[in-house]
């Protein structure tokens, strides 16, 4: 067996280590691969507000009216967020 070797040249024993090495580690990410993501996803449960059926279109305007302000106070916050971000990255 040593004999072999010897009588190889190197560059015959780089391409046979690397002849060995590539299937190897070809066959070692098919296998980590297969052990990601076993487990079933997380289910996450959303809830819906749930209202009176006999609500008035007053009630109504008025809860869209409060609802409107809370998604600008968000987009606002969002918007200044983003414009603190560009100065921290000089944009």
């Amino acid at each position: 067996m040593a004999s072999f070797f010897r009588a190889r040249g190197r560059h015959q024993l780089i391409a046979g280590g690397l002849a060995l090495l590539l299937p190897a580690l070809i066959l070692l990410a098919f296998y980590a691969d297969g052990q990601t993501n076993l487990a079933p996803p997380r289910r996450s449960l959303i809830y819906a507000e749930s209202w009176r059926a006999d609500r008035n279109d007053a009630e109504i305007v008025a809860q869209q009216k409060i609802d409107a302000k809370i998604k600008a106070d968000y987009a606002a916050e969002k918007q200044r967020s983003y414009q603190r971000l560009e100065k921290r990255l000089g944009m």
